[in-house]
């Protein structure tokens, strides 16, 4: 009698260990229908990738936990090895994973563990120069990025840190005196404007780039780029044109810029991260979304050194299909400082329309709610949908829109300019139930 109960336990635990995943999954999508409920606009129904069950441990292709071991190709051999075998999961497990640029493949989830801490190199010269798909520049290989991929995710409890203090510049009027005496005795250079930087290549690279376009615009290649890698910093985390996309547990910390840019991606969920850049973090955006749609974003908490949650719509060569961003969802959010808690703009020359937010708070940040863009960067923005926003300590407008974003002078505002598409358009705007306790003005048009 105990080996059969015996038996079918065992049976009863593998039935379960089968049935997990299937459970797990209809559960999580009926979390997103809940959210996906009741909207003003038409949202077709979504579902988080789901992968096989499958798993590879970075340490099994030569990973060194120690912080000190570069670990750049034993991750990416994992990745390769796993997305060969038809997907699964890539597991880092806890310790400190000192690494170059990840580069995804599709039906991979990247699982952190709680514990793991992925510190992206201080050494530039681990991100390769890269022509930017997005508009044909030149960039440098940002620490995570995908390209035109499908299903896809990074998951878990642990941290990626992207060494982010040694790519940015330091405004001095954004620091106390003793960081700026810290910052000095770094190292670093500073330029006649009171802006520190890491290196003098960082500091004179926009200038690199500008007689190098004016000497030979034509034929020119990642080579020639090279000497103004340091002030070519990347965003960190980049998906491009990717589909199925889940951000689902991490912490995404110090990005030498925008910390999450995800770019025409389409049925997309982010929830339950957090999103820090300190306050002074020079155009350190949090979670910028440029393009796509089927967009999910709840429960996350952002800590900003420029907008918070902001929503971008910029047009690309490269882009051969619609480039509106629609149909996004926000619910849940917190953002503590940021140059905004929720953004749209100011590139909005793509278009942008139905949007929801809702239940989300704003604690010190320097605009609540603010809508920016100016000729050039303007374009249709329609069917926004605003409610119950709850604010305190806003140092300047509880809600702003402004459509001379960056254009100080009077008299260049009072222009009379050709109306066209890069006009700024705002319309349709739907605001309600928006409570602050503490701003300068409460709405500013």
């Amino acid at each position: 009698m105990e080996k059969i109960s015996c038996y079918l336990n065992r049976i009863i635990m593998a039935f379960s260990f089968l049935l997990f995943p299937i459970v797990s999954s209809f559960a999580q999508n009926n979390e997103l229908t809940g959210y996906l409920s009741d909207l003003p606009f038409g949202m077709p129904a979504m579902t988080v990738p789901v992968f096989p069950e499958r798993s590879v441990n970075i340490m099994d292709f030569g990973a060194v936990g120690d912080g000190q071991t570069l670990n750049t190709e034993a991750f990416a051999n994992a990745i390769d090895h796993c997305a060969s075998l038809g997907g699964g999961t890539v597991i880092v497990p806890p310790g400190l994973w000192l690494t170059g640029p990840v580069l995804f493949r599709s039906n991979i989830n990247l699982h952190l563990e709680k514990g793991a801490l992925v510190l992206f190199s201080c050494n530039h010269h681990d991100y390769p120069v890269m022509k930017n798909p997005v508009n044909g520049s030149f960039t440098v290989r940002p620490p995570i990025s995908g390209y035109e991929l499908e299903n896809i995710a990074i998951t878990g409890e642990g941290i990626l840190d992207g060494s982010g203090d040694t790519w940015r510049p330091v405004k001095k009027s954004k620091t106390t005196e003793e960081q700026w005496k810290k910052l000095l005795a770094s190292g670093g250079t500073v330029d006649s404007n009171d802006i520190w930087w890491p290196t003098r290549e960082a500091r004179e690279g926009e200038l690199y780039i500008n007689d190098l376009k004016k000497k030979n615009n034509k034929n020119l290649a990642e080579k020639d780029f090279e000497p103004a890698r340091d002030f070519l910093r990347p965003y960190m985390l980049v998906f491009y044109k990717c589909k199925k996309v889940l951000l689902d547990g991490p912490t995404f910390q110090n990005s030498p810029k925008f910390v999450l840019y995800p770019t025409f991606c389409e049925d997309m969920v982010i929830r339950n991260i957090k999103v820090l850049n300190e306050w002074w973090a020079q155009n350190g955006d949090g979670i910028d979304i440029n393009g796509g749609k089927n967009i999910l974003v709840y429960n996350c908490m952002v800590n900003a050194g420029d907008d918070g949650i902001c929503m971008k719509s910029s047009k690309s060569r490269n882009y051969d299909s619609d480039p509106v961003l629609q149909n996004v969802v926000i619910s849940g959010c917190t953002v503590y400082h940021a140059h905004g808690g929720f953004v749209i703009g100011s590139n909005i020359d793509g278009g942008i329309r139905n949007i929801s937010v809702k239940n989300c708070d704003f604690i010190s940040t320097d605009i609540g709610l603010r809508f920016k863009s100016s000729r050039g960067k303007g374009g249709l923005v329609e069917n926004i949908f605003v409610n119950n926003i709850f604010m305190k300590d806003i140092a300047n407008e509880a809600i702003l829109f402004d459509t001379y974003y960056e254009i100080k002078n009077l008299a260049e505002q009072e222009k009379v300019v050709e109306v066209n598409e890069t006009t700024p358009r705002f319309r349709k705007f739907y605001i309600r139930n928006i409570y602050c306790n503490g701003a300068e003005q409460a709405v500013k048009i």
